[in-house]
């Protein structure tokens, strides 16, 4: 079990590296002037390459997760309500992964309308939830 919660640990902070980074890259991609057309399309190449390489991480995390899970479905469950709170947040992740990808989709269309101080913003929003997640765990709260 702890070798699985180890590599757990490993592709979810690989997963949230590449969290923090790609709403930057949103960030510089809305600061981009409309004549530059290089830095437009280098900026889509790194966040589409990006989006890639996280959905690959997230896909083991989440597995390894869920097989912890099962491990001790019991003894999680009826620990209290921070397991609970913990799965909502990480729903909430999958979700903003893909926000991230739809927001960077909208881009590539030419359909942004958000400003780059929006785009700042929502950049703080993974560390929150990660900072969220990571207290729920180790604290156990409630």
């Amino acid at each position: 079990m702890l070798w699985i919660k180890a590599f757990h640990i490993v592709f979810v902070a690989a997963w949230f590296a590449g969290l923090f980074y790609l709403p930057r890259i949103l960030v510089n991609l809305a600061m981009v002037p409309s004549d530059s057309h290089a830095e437009r399309e280098r900026l889509l190449l790194m966040g589409h390459k990006l989006t890639r390489f996280m959905t690959l991480l997230a896909v083991p995390a989440i597995a390894l997760g869920l097989w912890l899970l099962m491990l001790n479905w019991r003894g999680y469950l009826s620990a209290g309500g921070w397991m609970h709170a913990k799965l909502l947040l990480v729903v909430a992740v999958i979700g903003y992964h893909h926000g991230c990808a739809r927001l960077l989709a909208g881009f590539k269309a030419g359909r942004n309308r958000r400003s780059h101080r929006w785009f700042r913003v929502f950049n703080e929003l993974s560390v929150l939830l990660f900072a969220s997640i990571v207290v729920l765990v180790v604290v156990r709260p409630f």
